[in-house]
């Protein structure tokens, strides 16, 4: 027997630095947060958000990406455990703009690339995780 999956429900990533790694995501993504402890949190409340551990959880709209805040060590895709994560866009168009986008923010990127089936853009977090955005042709 399989399991039968529908989609990916949620990603969290490691960060080293919450507030950079809020501050990159916020500006590039613009991604709307879904949940984070309050600065003035009762104790009552940091145990009910204590899944957390500090970090803050984005509602992609269905797909939960969360951050959450660990030591010192950055990212490297050759290690086991990630390669990259890319997110779906709907054109070129849309991949052309995420480029503007991103060279506005000062964000290093690659160029557009155009692997056959579909286009891709590939740039890095602060903490070094490979990020990948891709419209199909």
């Amino acid at each position: 027997m399989a399991i039968n999956t529908r989609s990916v429900a949620h990603v969290r990533l490691t960060v080293t630095d919450i507030e950079r790694s809020r501050q990159f995501y916020e500006s590039v993504f613009g991604w709307g947060v879904l949940f984070e402890l309050p600065e003035k949190a009762d104790e009552a409340t940091r145990e009910a958000l204590s899944f957390l551990f500090g970090g803050v959880i984005y509602d992609l709209g269905g797909m939960l990406v969360g951050l959450r805040p660990v030591g010192s060590d950055r990212f490297d895709e050759n290690r086991t455990g990630l390669d990259h994560l890319a997110f779906r866009l709907d054109s070129k168009a849309e991949l052309d703009a995420a480029a503007d986008h991103l060279d506005a923010l000062g964000v290093i990127r690659e160029p557009i690339k155009d692997i056959g089936p579909m286009y891709i853009l590939e740039f890095r977090d602060p903490d070094n995780i490979a990020l990948e955005l891709t419209a199909p042709k």
